[in-house]
Formats: structure tokens, C-alpha cells, sequence
């Protein structure tokens, strides 16, 4: 089994999730909805890595419960294409080729562009406020080493102009879509594709379109970060394909 829990189980969660899974083996209403947000949040904080097998029968062990509502959650998030099933090896957190993630990122073009448009349109002053912090420990930094914490923060910033511009309209999409980006590739970037020193740029300039009501620059500058990272994509698929085989890999 390549999951292992490096130290203990509780000590690797947020404290939210750590709450979420000691009332599982109390409360058993709406159990298996319950248990899809616990692994579903797991996957998120990359505490269950891309590619490797969910381990039910621990899993199920920590959370204080059976396997019967852990597989219905499974079985959902395999609907979600977070999890996927092989047959006669078990549940495993899905690894996603780049020909994927560069769909994926169209997608997100679209709907995020759209996102940051409307969130520039109907931004609220205390959101504009918890907008502008999102990204304050970075600024003014010549190199960006934590990428775990610029990680956090990226996913913060995503999802807060979906739940802005979006509200339950588009959230629920993103949200899965972010979560696929940063499980992208088991990669030991935090999930990050292109270095924070370059994004960080792109990122305080639609902070300030949005916070200035500015809805066209907002969803121009938007779709221009995703089309870079589009682009970074699939030149790495262009390197992929010159190598020795490389054209049955496109991993």
C-alpha cells in the first residue's frame, strides 16, 4: 500500500476535519454525506495523494465507522472523477494525464472569467478587505519558498471569486475543478503548475480589478493567468512527445 500515515492520522488534518470525523461514529444522519466531505476534504489537503489507493479499512477505522457508507462516498466521488475504481485493486485517488488537466483548464477559463467579472460587478467593502488579504504575506517577496502555504492561498483566492461571482450557480463546479488541479500530477509543487513568483503577478493584478469594480479588465487579466498555464501545459506535452516514446506518453 503506498498511503502511509506519516505520523498520526489527526495530527495531518485541519482542525475542522479533525472535528467532522470524531462526531462520525455519533451522529449517523446523513452519515454517508458527512463521510464524502471528510475524504473529499482529504484529497483537497492532499493527505490522499493522486494515483495512490485509499486505504478503507483504516480509513473507515479512524473515522469510526463502517465500510458501507466510506464506499457510498466513494462511489460519489467517482461520479465527482476524483476517486476511480480498478478492478480487483480498490478505490484510488484519481491521477489525472495532462491532456486532461489542459481540458480542465479550459473549462476553468470560461467559468472563472466569468466568475471574476461578476465578482468585480457585486463585490461588497468587507469583501473587498478579506479579498486584499489573501495574498498580503507574499507580497513584496523576491522568491516564494512556502508552496504549501502559497498553495492554501491560491486555493483560497479561486474559490472566494467563485463564491463571490457565482454564488451557488458555479461554486460547486469550480470546487471540484480546483481540487483536480491541485491533486494534479502527484507533483511536489503543492499542485502548483507554474512557480508562485510568476503567478503571484497575475494574481495582485485581478485582486486590484476586481476590488476596483473593474469587470471587463477582471475577466481579461483571468482568462489570460489560465491561458499561460494552458499554454506551460502543452509544452509539456510537446517535450513529453519528443522524448524516446513519447508519443504513447503523455503523462
Amino acid at each position: 500500500m503506498n498511503f502511509v500515515f506519516k505520523i498520526q492520522f489527526f495530527e495531518l488534518l485541519t482542525s475542522t476535519t479533525r472535528k467532522m470525523m470524531m462526531n462520525l461514529g455519533i451522529d449517523y444522519e446523513n452519515l454517508d454525506q458527512k463521510v464524502y466531505q471528510v475524504v473529499k476534504q482529504l484529497i483537497e489537503e492532499r493527505k490522499l495523494l493522486p494515483g495512490e489507493k485509499i486505504p478503507q479499512e483504516k480509513l473507515a477505522k479512524e473515522l469510526g465507522i463502517s465500510r458501507t457508507p466510506l464506499i457510498s462516498a466513494l462511489k460519489f466521488l467517482e461520479h465527482e472523477k476524483l476517486v476511480e475504481v480498478r478492478p480487483r485493486r480498490g478505490f484510488f485517488v484519481r491521477l489525472f494525464t495532462i491532456d486532461e488537466m489542459i481540458s480542465i483548464f479550459e473549462i476553468r477559463e470560461l467559468l472563472e472569467g466569468l466568475s471574476a467579472r461578476r465578482a468585480a460587478k457585486c463585490i461588497t467593502a468587507n469583501e473587498v478587505s478579506a479579498m486584499r488579504q489573501i495574498f498580503k504575506d507574499f507580497e513584496g517577496l523576491d522568491n516564494i519558498t512556502d508552496l504549501q502555504a502559497y498553495s492554501k492561498a491560491d486555493k483560497q483566492f479561486h474559490t472566494f471569486i467563485a463564491e463571490i461571482g457565482s454564488k451557488e450557480f458555479l461554486t460547486t463546479i469550480l470546487q471540484t475543478l480546483n481540487i483536480i488541479t491541485l491533486a494534479y500530477q502527484n507533483v511536489p509543487s503543492e499542485g502548483l503548475i507554474r512557480e508562485p513568483n510568476e503567478t503571484i503577478k497575475d494574481h495582485l493584478k485581478i485582486v486590484d480589478a476586481i476590488c476596483n469594480h473593474d469587470s471587463e479588465m477582471a475577466e481579461q487579466l483571468m482568462r489570460d493567468h489560465l491561458k499561460t498555464t494552458i499554454a506551460q501545459l502543452k509544452s509539456t506535452v510537446g517535450k513529453e512527445q519528443n522524448k524516446p516514446g513519447g508519443e504513447h506518453k503523455k503523462k
